[in-house]
């Protein structure tokens, strides 16, 4: 796939900070330092997108190696959108799971509203009602101490 003017593709993992900036420019939600140090290490592959020397997108495929890969953190900052770079990161990860991915792993998303119609570019397919997609939201820290 041809880059727009100006962009670069690099199969590198973001920095902390570079991540959440990402996220939350993205329109995406915020992520702990904590949370981010911890999980950025473990991804099994990453795509950044730069326009000059700024990182404007990014997607990431995590994951045990073997049988199980989630694609996360497709995000490209709001000024960027609407210029092919979700389809350009897209487009990396897909080489990734056709190279990396062994023939019985299993590769998954969560899609967001309208971005299932990108990812479907893509091959992926929606999973209902044979399986739905299901999270486990942990009670803030605020009401876990109510009790206390």
């Amino acid at each position: 796939m041809n880059l727009p003017n100006d962009y670069v593709a690099v199969h590198e993992t973001p920095s902390v900070q570079n991540y959440q900036a990402l996220r939350l420019g993205s329109g995406l939600s915020g992520k702990t330092d904590e949370a981010a140090e911890r999980g950025l290490p473990n991804t099994l592959f990453a795509v950044q997108i730069f326009h000059g020397t700024q990182p404007v997108g990014m997607g990431r495929v995590i994951g045990d190696g073997g049988c199980f890969f989630q694609v996360v953190d497709i995000a490209v900052l709001k000024q960027h959108q609407g210029r092919g770079l979700g389809k350009l990161i897209m487009s990396e990860i897909r080489k990734y799971i056709e190279s990396q991915v062994p023939l019985s792993g299993y590769v998954s998303l969560m899609a967001d509203g309208r971005a299932q119609e990108l990812y479907a570019q893509f091959g992926f397919v929606n999973t209902a009602p044979r399986s739905v997609g299901m999270a486990y939201r942990r009670p803030k820290l605020d009401e876990a101490n109510a009790g206390a």
